[in-house]
């Protein structure tokens, strides 16, 4: 019982043990962009301008 305690703590500390596994930039990349999507709140929906008319020109009284 002792041996294996003795193995488990010397696997824990290998390096080789506990390295990870390389990973590829396009996952790398790919899993920041899936990370931002799902924290970023959607936007806003923009307001629609409102139309502003023109005042109509003036009649001169003649």
């Amino acid at each position: 019982m002792a041996e294996e305690i003795e193995e488990a703590a010397m696997s824990a500390s290998d390096p080789e043990a506990q390295s990870p596994s390389p990973l590829k930039m396009r996952d790398l990349l790919a899993s920041c962009a899936a990370a931002d999507a799902v924290s970023t709140p959607p936007r806003a929906p923009e307001p629609e301008p409102v139309a502003v008319s023109a005042p109509e020109p003036r009649r001169s009284a003649a």
